[in-house]
């Protein structure tokens, strides 16, 4: 009887993981979405060392850091898939939850220092805890880093030239549901 207990409790609590952690990425990816709509138009971003159009006055170096913890419904699907191999979708979301916060916050800054466009972007992503800490039980969670070289356009109407000034994409573009 008191096993039964267990188990249904532990089905209780893999239950509530995944319910609250659909939840807290749903409304994490609309955040997401919704700010990229209102900073994300007004930038032209590249990986460009500079940027042909030119740029106006000083540049400066912005940044924007995220880190993000994956639910414990997640890493245990994860460890069960590990079993078997294949494709860890649950934590492609986590990256891409992860790489779309820091650049939206690298964007931010720059937003907020008065530039209008970041070249020389670069990503650098990094596992925290790693496999030492999920072997224990614990959550896998990714810290994210994004820079970039801020300035201002030397002639703004080059902006409405370019196809598409912010290239995120979407939670729909890939594959998942907001």
């Amino acid at each position: 009887m008191e096993f039964l207990i267990q188990i249904v409790v532990a089905a209780l609590l893999l239950g509530v993981g995944l319910g609250a952690g659909r939840i807290a990425e749903r409304r994490h990816f609309a955040s997401l979405a919704r700010r990229e709509r209102e900073i994300g138009s007004r930038f032209v971003i590249t990986d460009l060392k500079r940027f042909p159009g030119g740029a106006l006055g000083t540049a400066t170096l912005v940044a924007g850091h995220a880190c993000i913890s994956s639910d414990y419904f997640k890493s245990f699907v994860a460890s069960l898939r590990k079993l078997i191999g294949g494709e860890l979708r649950s934590y492609e979301s986590l990256m891409q939850r992860a790489r779309r916060e820091a650049v939206m916050r690298m964007l931010e800054d720059a937003h907020r220092l008065g530039y209008d466009a970041v070249c020389n972007v670069r990503l650098n992503g990094v596992d925290i805890g790693g496999a030492s800490l999920q072997r224990k039980g614990g959550v896998v969670s990714v810290s994210v880093h994004a820079s970039g070289t801020a300035y201002r356009l030397a002639d703004p109407a080059l902006r409405d030239s370019l196809a598409s000034p912010m290239a995120i994409p979407g939670p729909a573009a890939a594959g998942q549901s907001a």
